[in-house]
């Protein structure tokens, strides 16, 4: 039986292990979807509702399994609505690959329907490698390397097949003059520094007598060295937000989310220790970093090209996390004196005490803290848990402790609205074994995150596990920007803007089979969640919370943290004005040039 170039795509794809792709159809990749039937869908055809979403389930496939994520997408439109999600993977250095199709050759440079200069379109997003198959001959090397260059990079990568190229017979490259073979092993690998960078970074973190540790995603493959490093350092440990998942929050030394969204304790971590050792992060904040020339400073990351970012480190070590550590260990001296480190301890334990006094707060109707407050002890321990952007991610970063083999992800560079649905479907495809848990605001339910859940109804019956728990904070307000604005801006909420509808998510889910619960009093949440946590596949429980609760940033004091959400939820508008104009100049003090337009979200 003849093979067109379409047939050898997806057999390609199935040799270097891809299992599913996330797409949506058109007639731009009509070759595609044929060879699709020819080949008894596989790889497996993921139908998402818009290519955008398509892409962001590739993103949480990728991040949650550790393997390629595949999106697909037609010419024209469909080509477009996948950039957001790419450049999610992009700046969370996640490797996707999109297959995208184009009009035929013969009308190109015609103005013809949905043409669209694709080249230009993803010239930034996918500028580790960027291919437009133009004859059969160019498989399968331009599909290996869009493939290995994914992995390589970390990046999104973007292969262009006009629809009659799909169709064309395959023929492979010959062995002659002007044709470019290609393979498909792809063999493990690791980068290691010099050993006389090794002396010179130990020499720095031996001299330290105050040491704090940074982790960041490329950090979680050495989870076991890190804390070894802590432990010999008597060190803290703090977390950016794409590292939460890197070491559990058992660990007393552990003080959790550094930056805006982030801890107390995390904050003083920075301020007051004289050495920093960075691995695998490359947290773009530096005013949430020790000051300038008053600490020494170490940085390891895999990456040569982002190496030496973000503060004066006087060691740059390039090499993978893990490798590296273990040829660092021997060279470090166990510090006998703890006292730093049980001033850290002591700090978290503090802090956990804030936090849990904090939830317990009444609201009206329901404290957005108590929420995820709750939701913490009843993880399962193998969860894999999504978070969207917006206030949300406050809590998520503050009440939600890292434990056993938990893994976490939201959208930490690009800070995208709408990504905490799609990535909890990718990882059900990724860990269809696990249970997931999507902690979503209703700004981003109503962006996509509703018309998400019918794929989710869609493909319930094909996860090993059919947890899938959505929890909506329903508060009918983007409330991240509107805090931003009375923070920075001194401004009141503005409606026109700021006020969303309030919609019944969870009668929307029971419409699709799901389970849906809609918790409108306090004493009512962890009822709620623990029916979630236990339902026969996808549930989602939404939470009426007060958009009053203010999300306090971490450098604010105990006294502030402790006493500012009592006297804006109690009623005391004069003494909430006073903390309010307390904090908005906490804010401005570090983030004197930001617009609250910049994002929805600081990160981290």
């Amino acid at each position: 039986m003849t093979m067109t170039v379409a047939d050898y795509v997806l057999a390609r794809l199935s040799e270097w292990g891809v299992e599913h792709v996330y797409g949506y159809p058109g007639d731009g990749i009509n070759g595609l979807l044929a060879a699709w039937g020819r080949a008894e869908n596989e790889p497996r055809f993921i139908q998402s509702r818009h290519e955008e979403m398509a892409a962001l389930e590739a993103v949480g496939y990728a991040k949650f399994s550790g393997r390629l994520g595949v999106c697909a997408a037609t010419s024209g439109p469909g080509a477009i609505h996948l950039l957001n999600g790419l450049y999610d993977a992009k700046l969370d250095h996640v490797p996707v690959v999109a297959l995208v199709g184009q009009t035929h050759r013969s009308a190109m440079g015609g103005s013809y329907q949905q043409e669209v200069d694709l080249h230009s379109l993803f010239k930034d997003v996918a500028s580790d490698f960027l291919e437009t198959v133009t004859v059969p001959e160019q498989l399968p090397n331009v599909l290996d390397r869009a493939i290995r260059t994914a992995y390589a990079r970390r990046a999104p990568t973007a292969v262009i097949i006009p629809a009659d190229v799909q169709d064309l017979e395959y023929s492979p490259p010959t062995h002659e003059f002007k044709m470019v073979p290609s393979s498909l092993d792809r063999s493990g690998w690791s980068a290691v520094p010099s050993s006389g960078a090794l002396e010179r970074a130990a020499e720095v973190l031996n001299a330290g007598e105050r040491v704090a540790i940074l982790v960041g995603q490329g950090a979680a493959g050495a989870r076991g060295e890190v804390q070894r490093v802590a432990e010999t350092l008597g060190a803290g440990v703090a977390k950016a937000l794409l590292g939460l998942d890197v070491l559990s929050d058992e660990l007393p030394y552990v003080t959790g989310a550094i930056g805006l969204l982030g801890t107390r304790p995390s904050y003083e971590l920075m301020r007051d220790c004289d050495t920093l050792l960075t691995i695998g992060s490359s947290f773009p904040y530096t005013q949430f970093l020790p000051e300038y020339g008053k600490a020494r400073a170490v940085q390891i990351d895999l990456d040569p090209h982002m190496i030496g970012l973000r503060y004066p480190y006087e060691v740059n070590l390039v090499g993978d996390a893990r490798e590296t550590l273990l040829r660092l260990l021997p060279l470090l001296h166990r510090k006998e004196d703890r006292d730093w480190q049980e001033e850290i301890i002591a700090r978290v334990q503090r802090w956990r005490e804030v936090m849990k006094r904090r939830a317990e707060l009444s609201a009206d109707p329901i404290n957005p803290e108590y929420v995820a407050h709750c939701l913490d002890p009843l993880l399962p321990d193998d969860a894999i848990i999504t978070c969207d952007s917006g206030s949300v991610a406050n809590w998520y970063a503050r009440h939600l402790r890292m434990r056993g083999r938990m893994r976490a992800s939201l959208s930490g560079t690009l800070a995208t609205m709408g990504c905490g649905v799609p990535y909890a479907i990718g990882a059900k495809f990724g860990r269809p074994e696990r249970p997931v848990v999507a902690l979503v605001g209703d700004g981003a339910m109503q962006m996509n995150g509703m018309s998400e859940l019918i794929t989710a109804a869609k493909y319930r019956h094909a996860w090993e596990n059919p947890r899938l728990v959505i929890g909506v904070w329903n508060n009918q307000d983007l409330n991240q920007v509107t805090w931003e604005m009375r923070a920075m801006g001194g401004a009141p909420q503005f409606p026109p803007s700021q006020g969303i509808p309030d919609v019944s998510y969870a009668r929307f889910a029971e419409s699709l089979g799901m389970t849906g619960i809609r918790v409108e009093r306090p004493e009512h949440v962890e009822q709620a969640w623990r029916e979630a946590l236990s339902a026969e596949g996808p549930a989602v429980v939404e939470f009426l919370t007060d958009p009053s609760v203010p999300p306090i940033p971490p450098h604010a004091t105990w006294e502030q943290m402790e006493s500012t959400l009592e006297a804006i939820v109690m009623g005391d508008p004069d003494r909430a004005g006073m903390v309010r104009q307390g904090l908005k100049a906490k804010v401005q003090e570090l983030l004197p040039h930001r617009s609250h337009r910049s994002s929805r979200a600081q990160r981290g």
